[in-house]
């Protein structure tokens, strides 16, 4: 049960004007009409704003500590929910930025948007010393840090991972699939089996294959354990155009409408969860955050679960997941930048990791949390799956730079159209590359 609320001193309501929005601020009123949602019931007014997301049980986990803050410090706190969708949510947070707008103090912003964003946020570095940045991850706070400047703090960190229904692989006799060739002979066994005896709705693997950010890191993950690379390396070469990745999405593609359902095509994460946490499906690609939902005392497949490293492409191949997670920056154009800088200081703490980690499962970006006992009597896979979170394979943001999202995108349709079999994946990777990708590179040089 949630905490109340401390009783909050009356303040009048008031409007914050937009600086320097001009007539184009006019519009983004009604984008945040549209695709945002403000917890908590009505909004109000507030001495700062927080947008998060609503993944799993992220937004109730932000408002308890955002509330928490608030009840300490005695300032108010509008939290607004933004789309799940990775893709609308940097376009959301685009318009709002370009019009200089200051009613969004502090953003959650995916682990590959720093450098996009960098130029309307605040370096933290003026707020949040060094004793506190070196207990997270160096990769993180690199990854934060754009041309010297702190532009974000590490909240949590993902990787991708296997979830598995351990009374099925138990009930059969299977072992947990350590290739994805064995793990597509065993999803279809499996549902082909359940179905047989009247389980029709059973699917052997769901994941994300909707045409977004997230079926990159799906494509990248199958890409990458196949020895097949990234979709461009560390030096501005694209590299994506190579029979492994070739063989990687035509065996990605060959699931579809075998043991992964032809709606797949269109889930996401959430829908994803949906279907394995109903017992509708054997296997689950996703991030970490679905364990303490599928494990909640609603859940029909509570204490069935196993969660493991993604398979590796082959006996030559590894397992590999694609590096995620969400950092808190505070917007330039805040009316109180050092009151959102502490209360990034508050949230990404790591007793509110800690406390994260183990209500919802969310990965700490602090490694001493990983060794923690509590942490790992809460989740244990974390203790497991420490290596994969630590050296997970990051998405080509730094070195694509502000033409990331263009990159990513290409790939993101490229695959989907691979995975609806419009053609094999061959050609298809060699026109991404040749065309759309040379173009954008400007020869290497991005």
């Amino acid at each position: 049960m949630r905490s109340p609320r401390a009783p909050r001193p009356h303040r009048p309501v008031r409007r914050r004007a937009a600086r320097g929005a001009g007539a184009g601020w006019r519009a983004v009123p009604l984008a945040l009409g549209l695709l945002l949602s403000f917890a908590g019931g009505a909004a109000q007014a507030a001495d700062l704003s927080i947008s998060c997301g609503a993944l799993g049980q992220e937004l109730r986990l932000c408002q308890d500590a955002v509330d928490a803050w608030s009840r300490k410090t005695g300032h108010r706190v509008q939290v607004v929910s933004t789309p799940n969708s990775a893709t609308e949510r940097l376009a959301l947070y685009q318009q709002i930025l370009a019009a200089r707008s200051s009613d969004i103090d502090i953003m959650q912003i995916d682990v590959v948007w720093p450098g996009t964003l960098a130029p309307h946020l605040v370096d933290l570095s003026q707020y949040i010393g060094p004793g506190t940045t070196a207990t997270h991850f160096k990769s993180l706070i690199d990854n934060d840090t754009v041309d010297g400047a702190l532009v974000a703090m590490p909240w949590f960190t993902d990787a991708g991972v296997l979830f598995y229904r351990k009374d099925l692989l138990e009930k059969y006799n299977e072992p947990v699939p350590k290739t994805w060739t064995e793990l597509t002979r065993i999803a279809r066994r499996i549902q082909n089996a359940e179905r047989a005896a009247g389980h029709a709705r059973m699917q052997g693997f769901v994941f994300q294959a909707k045409g977004y950010e997230g079926l990159t890191c799906n494509a990248l993950e199958w890409i990458d354990s196949f020895g097949g690379g990234t979709l461009v390396d560390d030096h501005g070469a694209i590299t994506v155009d190579n029979p492994r990745a070739a063989a990687a999405l035509d065996l990605a593609a060959s699931w579809i409408g075998d043991i992964a359902p032809e709606g797949v095509l269109n889930y996401d994460e959430e829908q994803s969860r949906g279907v394995f946490q109903s017992s509708n499906a054997v296997f689950m690609r996703n991030w970490p955050y679905a364990w303490a939902l599928a494990n909640a005392e609603d859940s029909p497949i509570r204490g069935q679960v196993g969660v493991t490293a993604l398979p590796a492409g082959g006996t030559d191949g590894h397992p590999s997941g694609v590096l995620g997670g969400w950092q808190l920056a505070v917007s330039k154009y805040s009316a109180h930048p050092a009151l959102a800088a502490d209360l990034v200081r508050h949230l990404t703490a790591a007793s509110e990791q800690k406390r994260r980690a183990v209500i919802g499962a969310y990965n700490p970006t602090i490694p001493a949390l990983y060794r923690d006992p509590e942490v790992l009597d809460a989740v244990p896979f974390f203790g497991q799956l420490y290596t994969s979170f630590e050296h997970a394979v990051a998405r080509p943001s730094r070195i694509t730079g502000s033409k990331y999202n263009r990159v990513s995108a290409a790939f993101y349709n490229t695959v989907h159209d691979i995975l609806a079999r419009r053609q094999p994946a061959e050609p298809q990777l060699r026109a991404l590359a040749q065309r759309r990708l040379q173009r954008l590179s400007r020869d290497g040089q991005w």
